[in-house]
């Protein structure tokens, strides 16, 4: 034959996918109509056709070619079929496996159904994989498989999938930490490894002693995934001691800080891991949603940018453009966390970001789905939160109650979900007292949460007790540099007409943060009310209308 499949092996070897691609038409097409080619090796060579296109991301050609291989498989003398099957404990399994050794049907199978899996169409990819007998299944086959029963949401399949993940290697992260999301014990996963140990040579003892760190991490993604974030932190904390600037650590960190709203933590850690490894794709836009809430533009900016030169494909890049792309078109930036969801649908801050715009969109009926699609991927307070706030917007409020005492019922130590079922309370006046009652309980277990106090706040000024809200907040001032606390001491001290107190505070907002559209809208108002204008008077100055449309022409034209 004038074209050897050695040949296009030292392409495949070497990475040359496109030329291993053109190669491998013509080896295929050379066998084809030599009448002497054995189906042996017609097969052989259609695989490599097939592996070539798998790496230039053509997984539909490759199924088709794969699938080629397949029938010319059924017709190889049961002889060399056999010596096939025999090959498997010596090779490996994965689709980017290019070596020569004879072919095998279960691995072509794996093969295929990695194409379906990179298309998600997980159904197709499950009926490939199903027809590998769980007993030539690789450690790769078990976690491809337990993937597609997860997406599938058949769970227990998933599970005794990842727990045979770790029975074949312990280090398998990925596997531990979608045992947790399932809801599987950290001393039931723990329990595999010592199941692993015994069969190695080393006593089960010594791997223990030697691999507690591994169980501290079990236990830290247990505790998260329970929302057990106190004890979650605490236990990565101790992780991060014992392998200081680990940046797989001071991202889980920060992510469970971002979700708790411990934001200002949350920042400094992502920013520490962007100095250590300053092309780290993942939980960026979780710190991209940190930095819109601080109102810190030309650090997003930058991010966004960063992010795009680095891989314009990934879901958190789409999320973090949505992010960036709010304030300028709300519309706009919607696409973009819809896009996040596309590429993948496992993507939770991508369906988080989704409901906010549209609430923000008044669009809470459609914000109800999207935080409903996060909340089956992984319950977590930002979810819980986001359902209630979309009932209440539409005034559903028996709905927003149920979501709300979820949330208390799944974190039992959570101040942040009490203040959800006060929020829920408060959304009519028959329920502002037990709102009250646990606005006050979850200061008691969270002192220091602004949030619950800015809410029992409110509340006072609502039945007139202006007084006591101005004595509550002022406790949060020497603690706390937070515009938002200013922008409702400004208000409050506006109601009372203590006009100079307001503007002072609305002036230290801004200072705070001069991004803040609640202080320059206050501090507009009061200006007026100090003027003796009437601050809800239309303007009708007609050259400020034709300024306003100019601008705005112009800022449409840079969208």
């Amino acid at each position: 034959m004038e074209i050897s499949k050695d040949q296009i092996a030292i392409l495949l070897d070497h990475e040359l996918y496109s030329s291993a691609q053109m190669l491998g038409c013509f080896l295929v097409s050379s066998s084809s109509v030599n009448p002497e080619t054995s189906p042996h090796l017609k097969a052989e060579n259609l695989i490599f056709l097939g592996d070539s296109l798998f790496r230039e991301r053509e997984f539909r050609r490759a199924i088709h070619v794969y699938k080629q291989a397949l029938q010319y498989y059924k017709i190889i003398p049961k002889q060399n079929s056999s010596s096939s099957r025999t090959s498997i404990s010596n090779r490996s399994s994965s689709p980017n496996s290019f070596n020569s050794s004879p072919i095998n049907e279960n691995e072509v199978k794996f093969k295929v159904a990695s194409c379906y899996s990179a298309l998600n169409e997980t159904k197709a990819a499950l009926a490939e994989m199903d027809g590998i007998p769980s007993k030539a299944r690789t450690l790769q086959m078990s976690l491809l498989m337990a993937k597609l029963y997860r997406n599938s949401r058949h769970n227990r399949f998933a599970i005794a999938c990842y727990k045979d993940c770790l029975r074949h290697c312990p280090y398998v992260m990925e596997a531990i930490i979608a045992l947790a999301e399932l809801g599987v014990a950290a001393k039931d996963i723990t329990s595999i490894f010592s199941q692993a140990s015994s069969k190695s040579v080393r006593a089960s003892s010594d791997y223990v002693d030697s691999n507690r760190w591994l169980q501290r991490y079990v236990e830290a993604q247990c505790c998260i995934a329970s929302n057990d974030y106190r004890g979650g932190l605490e236990l990565f904390g101790e992780l991060l001691q014992r392998f200081p600037n680990n940046v797989h650590i001071l991202l889980e960190i920060a992510k469970v800080e971002a979700i708790i709203g411990k934001n200002d933590e949350a920042i400094t850690n992502f920013e520490k891991v962007r100095s250590l490894d300053p092309f780290v794709i993942n939980y960026m836009d979780e710190y991209a949603m940190l930095l819109k809430i601080k109102s810190d533009y030309s650090k997003l900016n930058k991010l966004v940018h960063d992010l795009l030169s680095i891989d314009p494909t990934r879901p958190e890049v789409f999320v973090a453009l949505a992010v960036l792309w709010e304030r300028k078109d709300e519309r706009g930036a919607l696409s973009y966390a819809e896009k996040s969801i596309r590429v993948d649908d496992r993507h939770i801050p991508g369906y988080i970001m989704k409901g906010n715009l549209l609430l923000s969109l008044k669009r809470p009926e459609s914000a109800v789905i999207a935080f409903r699609g996060a909340q089956e991927l992984r319950p977590d307070l930002r979810s819980y939160q986001g359902l209630v706030h979309s009932y209440l917007a539409f005034s559903k409020i028996k709905e927003a109650l149920l979501a709300a005492r979820e949330a208390m019922k799944a974190m039992p130590q959570s101040a942040k979900a009490l203040k959800l079922v006060g929020d829920a309370h408060a959304s009519n006046s028959g329920g502002r007292e037990k709102a009250k009652k646990f606005y006050e309980s979850a200061l008691r277990l969270e002192p220091g949460f602004l949030g619950a106090a800015l809410a029992l706040a409110e509340l006072h000024v609502i039945e007139g007790r202006n007084g006591d809200a101005v004595s509550l907040l002022e406790r949060y001032l020497k603690d706390w540099a937070d515009d938002s606390l200013h922008v409702k001491l400004a208000q409050v001290f506006a109601a009372t007409n203590m006009l100079f107190d307001s503007l002072s505070h609305y002036q230290a907002a801004l200072r705070i943060n001069p991004q803040n559209e609640a202080a320059k809208k206050g501090l507009d108002r009061l200006e007026k009310q100090m003027k003796g204008v009437d601050p809800d008077a239309p303007e009708e100055d007609e050259e400020n209308e034709v300024e306003d449309a100019d601008a705005e022409q112009e800022e449409n034209e840079l969208l």
